[in-house]
Formats: structure tokens, C-alpha cells, sequence
């Protein structure tokens, strides 16, 4: 064989293994739905983008690095679909940008924006999947800084039987200081048969470079039982600390004087979650109800109901329609939102459809 032809041929074949030991899809949500919030000192009709599902646009990939060891990265950017702009404030691949390495037999580590152990256990525990009025995030704490973290380093282990593990922290990197705005999470999973469950715990750091805040410490315990066909979802939660509880929509819907402080919110309180899935052939019954027991003198209470249908199109597609209604006591201040935004009322709507790819 010439000297040509050798080349040829060996870029070939070192073309073809690179591709058989490596793995990249393009992956994404289109949903957009109608929203009627009302309840507050304003209601609101809307069409919005990422009412059951934020949309968004996703690149992952994997690399066999041999002897059971691969890479991994995941780019995924958040898409406002009614409107066509970016998510998160704009952040180009503001839902999560991260890059890892690990081992089947090790696990693995990843360092970049993340969800936290915390976030993806109330997923677990909430019907809704954290999106639709029916959201879990309207009570119990998982938005914001505390879903995602910046500048993270995540360790999640392999399976161990019926057991995982999974351990984060995110600097603060705030000059002048080692722990402001730091973040440290855990979470441990069984999973068996029917059974699933799943604890975590979350802190993070609320102080500043000029102010001394505190920190919020939020813990979950999740669980799902399959009895056919139906689904119950469980989840007990406790709070405490400043921030622990925020408001989804801080900026006074309800029209209350005084207007609510961050020193006003509670900060000790408990949560408690149940919910079924019932799925029969392409229809699907939702249904939660979360009570947020306030332990400060206030005792702002609030329970929210929520209850949806969804029908499977195809195994891409479906139409959704949810309704629920939070009761506020005493003053209590919160809103009904969906899984892009913290709502204007203490009930909402929706009616949505839902493709992914």
C-alpha cells in the first residue's frame, strides 16, 4: 500500500473509533400555554412560554476514556417560547452549563452550573414535576439560587444496590470572603422496585461582602409508591434561617401594609406534600395539595391545592390543562406561579401544549 493511501486509511479508522467512543445529541422542550392568573390587586391573561416545562435548547455529550471511564459535558439554554429571548435573565445556557469525568465504578465529577441535590429531590417528590400551576416551587422552597448553582463542583456516586449519592458545593467567590453566598448540599437515594426515596439537605450562605445574614437550611425527604396504575408522591420538608421560605413573587401582589421584608418572611417552618399520578392509556389525572406550616408568632400558613389533566398526543407531545388555588392565612403572601414565573394572584389556569425533541 502506498504512503498516501496508508494515511488515508488510518484516518479512517481513528475517525471511526472517535465516533463509536463518543456521544453528542441535541435535545430540547418546546412548551407554551395559556395562563389566567387572578387573586391578587391585579389578574392577568397571558400566553407564556414554559408553563409545565421551561423551554429550552440542549447540547450533551459523552467520550469513552477506556477502562470504564468517559467524559461528559451538558450546554443547555433556556428559550422564553412565547417571546423567542433567553431565559434566566438572558444567560446564554442559563439552565445548566457543566463539564465532568468519572467512572462507572467511581462515579462522577462535574463543575459548572448545576442543579442542586435539593431541587432535583422535590422533582422527585412533586406530581407537577415543578411546572404548571400546580408547582411545587409556589411553597416549597427549590427556585432561584437555591435550584441552580453557579461556580459548583457536584460528586454524584454510582449505584450501589438500591442506593446513590450525591454531594455539591458552589463558592460564593465573593472578594474579601470565604463564605458568603457559598452554597453545600447532599442528597441520598433508594430506589427498589415501586419504592423511591430520597433525602437532602441544603445551605447556603446568605451574607454579603458588607452584611452578616445568615444562613438558610432546607431539608427534604421525598418518596413515590407505584402501586399500578396509580402513583403517590410524598414529601415533608423543614425550614430554617432567613431566606428559607422566599416569596416566588416578592413585589407585594396582594397589595399588604406593611409590604413583606425579607425580615418579615418566615424563617422556621415545615412542609408537607401528597400527590398521585394516574395515568390510563393516553390521559393522565395530577393532583397535589401542600400545606406550609409557619412556626414564627405570625403563623402565615398557607395551603395550596392543585389538580390537572394531561393527554399524550404522541410519546413527544401532549396538551395539559392545571388549575390550582393557594389559601393564605394571616397575611401570608403566596403566589401561584408555574415553572418560568412566580405569578400575580393566589390562583391560576393554565391550558398548554407541550413538545420535546
Amino acid at each position: 500500500m502506498n504512503k498516501p493511501l496508508a494515511a488515508a486509511a488510518f484516518m479512517a479508522l481513528a475517525c471511526n473509533a472517535a465516533l463509536a467512543q463518543s456521544n453528542v445529541a441535541v435535545y430540547g422542550v418546546v412548551d407554551v400555554g395559556l395562563s389566567r392568573d387572578s387573586g391578587g390587586t391585579d389578574s392577568v391573561s397571558k400566553l407564556t412560554g414554559g408553563v409545565a416545562a421551561g423551554s429550552r435548547l440542549g447540547f450533551e455529550g459523552t467520550e469513552d476514556l477506556g477502562g470504564g471511564g468517559f467524559a461528559q459535558f451538558v450546554l443547555e439554554a433556556g428559550i422564553n417560547a412565547d417571546t423567542g429571548v433567553s431565559g434566566q435573565g438572558g444567560v446564554l445556557f442559563g439552565r445548566q452549563a457543566f463539564v465532568g469525568i468519572g467512572s462507572k465504578h467511581l462515579g462522577a465529577v462535574t463543575l459548572g452550573r448545576q442543579y442542586s441535590p435539593q431541587y432535583l429531590t422535590t422533582v422527585l417528590a412533586d406530581p407537577f414535576v415543578s411546572g404548571t400551576a400546580g408547582d411545587s416551587k409556589n411553597l416549597i422552597q427549590a427556585a432561584g439560587s437555591v435550584g441552580r448553582m453557579d461556580n459548583s463542583i457536584k460528586y454524584a456516586s454510582p449505584v450501589w444496590g438500591p442506593f446513590s449519592l450525591e454531594l455539591a458545593y458552589a463558592a460564593g467567590e465573593v472578594p474579601g470572603t470565604s463564605s458568603a453566598g457559598r452554597h453545600a448540599g447532599v442528597a441520598l437515594a433508594y430506589a427498589a422496585g415501586p419504592v423511591a426515596v430520597r433525602w437532602a439537605y441544603h445551605d447556603k450562605d446568605n451574607d454579603t461582602a458588607t452584611a452578616r445574614t445568615g444562613s438558610s437550611r432546607n431539608m427534604l425527604l421525598a418518596a413515590t409508591y407505584a402501586f399500578r396504575p396509580v402513583k403517590l408522591h410524598l414529601g415533608y420538608g423543614i425550614n430554617k434561617g432567613p431566606f428559607s421560605s422566599p416569596l416566588r413573587n416578592p413585589a407585594n401582589p396582594f397589595g399588604r401594609a406593611p409590604a413583606p421584608t425579607a425580615a418579615s418572611l418566615s424563617q422556621d417552618s415545615n412542609d408537607a406534600l401528597v400527590g398521585l399520578t394516574v395515568p390510563f392509556g393516553k390521559h393522565v389525572l395530577l393532583a397535589s395539595s401542600i400545606h406550609k406550616n409557619d412556626k414564627m408568632a405570625a403563623n402565615q400558613d398557607a395551603t395550596q391545592y392543585a389538580l390537572g389533566y394531561r393527554y399524550l398526543l404522541s410519546r413527544r407531545t401532549d396538551i395539559y390543562t392545571v388549575y390550582s388555588r393557594i389559601i393564605n392565612r394571616r397575611g401570608a403572601m403566596y403566589t401561584v406561579g408555574n415553572a418560568t414565573e412566580g405569578g400575580v394572584g393566589d390562583r391560576a389556569w393554565n391550558l398548554g401544549l407541550r413538545h420535546t425533541f
